[in-house]
């Protein structure tokens, strides 16, 4: 016979179960663990050993074979300490109460018998509830929030004495559990009152913000780029519970800190970064910026001064908001779903195109240095701003939206997402399908929009974002329908000339249409 315990191990962000399987028999005194455990998995025997001598139980004369299922997947980290030390207790007979499967243990162990937090538990608590567990045996952190889930019952210990009274029916003293997250009031330091001018970008930036839509800024420097993006996450609505939950375990992961828990991150990172700490790997591969700006914003600036590998490998994460690690003993997948606001200038020297500046660049030069940024990548972003700079002597200081009165319409607008897709997701990730099936164009808005997209040279990528677009500038004004001002203020957005809009315009009010061939 032997014990067995359910545990959770972790691929990434992804859990999966457990089973611990113990046995103990007479010997000489060994503890053998198989099921492809890593080293820090190994190392559990000695601290098991150790834990189990300090509560009186000495693993004198007796062979522990302990077996962790799956067999064929890896198991690391040093949260099987616990179910390993209830498994042999049980084998010893300290524990005479039969353990339910549908109750689940983590958490490691230190010399005297303290169980002690591990890495990844949010993480695990999100994947107890997957696998249906009923009871989730954790050790406090008071580094974490208090967590509350539907179906699962989470019970914070101290040590492996206070399992063993549980689970024999004794009351244990009160333990201290994570405080419950306040609603945190936050001051940005930056606010839309502060941005002199720039109408058109700070619309932009609304409708990208309730349709969660992608975004490039290029203009010359000192124009308003940076401050727009910095101004940015202050019209976000906060995160709800489970994107907060979702926040935590990545940071947990990749061992960073965040300042908030209820705002979307916003992660910036330099030009210089590698493209490991922007996608994420490692020997253990560890969350990226992609991942760690999950849920919230990715801001590159300069974005023509990133190498091309770096920008290249942004397309699998764009495109299906999760990024792929793939390492020698393991693949491993992060979710990645961000807003994504670049920004960059028209040259190597900034002032190509400028009215007040002598561009210094050749010809090969601007070339060279837009291609850094391919066409792949430029298919992917929803909405292409050129911004120039603002004239103060010819604007208002006063009268200025707040940052707070644009927020307020975004919640509206993403609560009718919300309602009509049936789930928290934007018009800028859900499929087109159900964008389709919902919100359908008219044939003629239809045939018109492929005119003009063939006249273009748009792809059907791009085709499908303005519709998204049009959507989310629906959501805005609070249609049910797809109007023909909506897709001409979308397609203003992919910076087309005022005439070929004109031209849309007139063909919707004329009825006229063509026929579309297609290479």
């Amino acid at each position: 016979m032997s014990a067995k315990v359910t545990s959770i191990g972790l691929k990434g962000l992804e859990g999966y179960r457990v089973q611990v399987e113990v046995q103990v028999t007479e010997g000489i005194e060994t503890v053998i663990i198989v099921g492809l455990p890593d080293a820090s998995v190994k190392e559990s025997k000695e601290r098991v050993s150790a834990a189990l001598y300090s509560i009186g139980f000495p693993l004198v004369d007796s062979k522990v074979v302990i077996n962790l299922s799956p067999s064929e997947q890896k198991k690391n980290g040093p949260l099987f300490d616990l179910p390993i030390a209830i498994g042999i207790l049980k084998e010893l007979k300290a524990i005479k109460d039969k353990i339910p499967l549908n109750t689940g243990f983590i958490g490691a162990l230190s010399l005297d018998g303290t169980v002690l937090p591990v890495e990844g538990m949010i993480a695990a608590i999100l994947a107890a509830k997957k696998l249906q567990l009923q009871t989730l045996f954790l050790p406090f952190d008071p580094t974490i929030p208090l967590v509350e889930i539907d179906e699962l019952e989470l019970v914070y210990i101290q040590t492996i004495q206070d399992v063993v009274d549980l689970l024999s029916g004794q009351q244990i003293l009160s333990v201290n559990k994570p405080k419950e997250s306040t609603d945190e009031r936050f001051h940005f330091q930056r606010n839309f009152n502060q941005v002199i001018g720039h109408d058109f970008a700070k619309r932009a930036l609304e409708i990208a913000a309730s349709g969660e839509h992608y975004l490039l800024m290029d203009g010359p420097p000192g124009c308003g780029k940076s401050l727009l993006a910095e101004t940015f996450p202050s019209i976000l609505p906060p995160l709800s519970k489970e994107a907060q939950l979702e926040k935590i375990s990545l940071y947990q992961l990749a061992g960073a800190p965040y300042d908030s828990l209820t705002l979307p991150s916003y992660r910036h990172p330099h030009h210089s970064a590698s493209s490991v700490s922007i996608i994420g790997g490692g020997t253990n591969p560890k969350p990226g910026e992609v991942s760690l700006a999950h849920r919230g914003v990715l801001f590159l600036d300069e974005l023509g001064e990133f190498s091309k590998k770096t920008l290249d490998m942004l397309r699998q994460p764009m495109e299906n908001e999760k990024v792929t690690i793939s390492r020698v003993h393991s693949t491993i997948t992060y979710p990645a779903k961000f807003i994504f606001i670049a920004a960059m200038n028209p040259c190597p020297c900034g002032y190509f195109d400028s009215s007040d500046h002598y561009c210094t660049c050749s010809e090969k030069q601007i070339k060279a240095y837009k291609s850094r940024v391919s066409g792949p990548i430029l298919d992917r972003i929803d909405i292409l701003l050129s911004l120039k700079p603002v004239n103060l002597k010819g604007n208002h200081f006063s009268g200025i939206e707040s940052s707070e009165e644009v927020k307020n319409r975004v919640i509206a607008a993403r609560e009718r997402q919300y309602a009509r897709y049936g789930k928290e997701i934007c018009n800028g990730s859900v499929s087109f399908e159900q964008l389709t099936s919902s919100s359908p164009l008219t044939p003629l808005q239809q045939q018109n929009l492929q005119s003009l997209s063939s006249a273009q040279g748009f792809s059907n990528r791009v085709q499908i974002k303005i519709i998204r677009l049009a959507r989310t500038i629906a959501d805005l004004k609070g249609d049910d329908i797809i109007s023909d001002e909506a897709i001409e203020e979308a397609l203003l957005l992919r910076k087309l000339s005022l005439r070929s809009i004109q031209s849309f315009h007139k063909k919707s009010l004329t009825g006229e249409n063509h026929n579309v061939h297609y290479k």
